[in-house]
């Protein structure tokens, strides 16, 4: 905001009623409503912050012309959803934890696997019809992000969105990641359940404090009164010559913060079906979709169709090794697979989907048949995926492995943007064969 004189009055306005929203719950003690004001206040700062942008508050300097027209603020974006402050303070029940400890959604029951198929879709048309359908079904869903609304989406994920539900619930923003993820923090402890898109996952770097201190962290700091029903999507991973800052690999940052759920995507059905029930649910979701997968092309499941999003993907069954792994990767193992079927290996190839948490009890029934474990990631070697996987894997479950876990991870090297030295810092199919050979011999 480059004229602070010019947003304070919009500040002054509508902070008085956030702040008296915030402190009206009924039986609050006064420690709790004090770390309440603190632990929100980056949310909302941002949220009225932003709103007042919208309005018109800071003048135009620096932004699209469209995105600083008059705009409707946050109470009466609220009041047109029906939400009071009286119903957005209403206690949140008591529910079920996960090991994150963050608050999550009745149990989702999986559609069954061979029925209400439609036609083959792209990825990124799956990710859509999961946005349509989830709008459609929910008035709370909203989706924003930069350029969500007319131009469509950076990968066209939310194109002529805006057309059918209007400019508010797909709203375009600023270029401010931690602005607008703040904003939908804010939005999503009153009640909405909005989706953020980041243009490029490593963009959402910038608001890596209102993800860590406020998402995963305002349904413990509340005692429980709020909850963070939000999810935080977009493309990321290393694409093809997209150079260092478009190629990040971001799993593990976000991995480490307590509260957040982590769930990687690899296929057009498990893409539609896993971002239903991420908007479904309670939790703050971080949700991965590889830059390159976008254009992959399958069958998708009907709008009744979600799944468990703390359950690993059976790919292929095997005798000889587990092999874990996710995203992109996952077409690298098979691709791989081809070639040790040739030789007479048997491996079994498990998609992890939920970074955090692990699906255990998938893993463990693996390896207590196998006996050998591999882990194939895009994420790199230090401090990665595969390193807390590894570590948990045979903290568990050593007395069930014959050979350490190998672990087949990116170079700690930024990625580069000539294709050959891209491709030699990221894990390739002839790797995977010659791991999965030094291993069952």
């Amino acid at each position: 905001v480059t004229k602070p004189a010019r947003l304070a009055p919009a500040l002054a306005a509508a902070a008085p009623d956030g702040l008296a929203a915030l402190l009206s719950a009924p039986s609050r003690p006064r420690s709790s409503r004090r770390n309440l004001v603190f632990a929100g206040a980056a949310a909302c700062a941002c949220a009225l912050a932003l709103f007042a942008v919208f309005s018109g508050a800071t003048g135009s300097t620096g932004l699209n012309s469209s995105l600083v027209a008059t705009r409707p603020t946050l109470r009466t974006f609220l009041a047109k959803t029906g939400y009071s402050a009286a119903q957005a303070m209403v206690p949140v029940q008591q529910q079920r934890r996960n090991v994150a400890g963050s608050a999550v959604a009745p149990e989702l029951k999986t559609a069954p696997v061979a029925k209400d198929f439609k036609e083959p879709r792209f990825m990124w048309q799956a990710l859509r019809e999961a946005v349509d359908e989830e709008m459609e079904r929910d008035p709370n869903v909203m989706i924003m992000g930069e350029d969500v609304g007319h131009y469509g989406g950076s990968y066209k994920v939310t194109t002529d969105l805006y057309k059918k539900f209007g400019e508010m619930r797909v709203l375009d923003t600023p270029i401010c990641e931690n602005g607008f993820t703040g904003m939908a923090i804010g939005a999503a402890m009153t009640g909405l359940r909005p989706i953020v898109e980041g243009m490029n996952m490593g963009f959402l770097l910038l608001a890596f404090n209102q993800i860590s201190n406020n998402c995963g962290m305002l349904h413990y700091t509340s005692g429980g009164q709020y909850k963070v029903p939000i999810v935080i999507r977009g493309p990321g991973g290393v694409g093809r010559q997209l150079g260092a800052e478009h190629s990040q690999r971001l799993e593990s940052y976000f991995q480490a913060i307590p509260g957040v759920q982590l769930v990687a995507v690899s296929t057009p059905r498990n893409a539609k079906a896993l971002l239903k029930a991420a908007i479904r649910s309670d939790n703050p979701i971080v949700f991965f979709e590889h830059v390159l997968l976008y254009n992959l092309k399958d069958e998708v499941g009907g709008p009744d169709e979600v799944q468990s999003l703390e359950h690993a993907e059976m790919v292929r069954e095997g005798t000889d090794v587990t092999i874990l792994t996710y995203g992109r990767m996952r077409y690298t193992v098979m691709e791989a697979v081809k070639t040790l079927e040739a030789k007479g290996y048997n491996p079994e190839v498990i998609d992890l989907i939920s970074l955090k948490p692990f699906d255990l009890h998938a893993i463990k029934k693996s390896v207590e048949k196998t006996h050998k474990c591999i882990i194939v990631e895009e994420c790199m070697m230090t401090g990665g995926i595969g390193a807390s996987l590894s570590s948990e894997i045979h903290e568990r479950f050593f007395d069930s492995l014959d050979h350490n876990v190998v672990r087949l991870s990116s170079q700690d090297v930024p990625t580069a943007f000539a294709l050959e030295l891209e491709a030699a810092t990221i894990v390739q199919p002839e790797q995977v064969v010659a791991a999965v050979e030094k291993v069952v011999g």
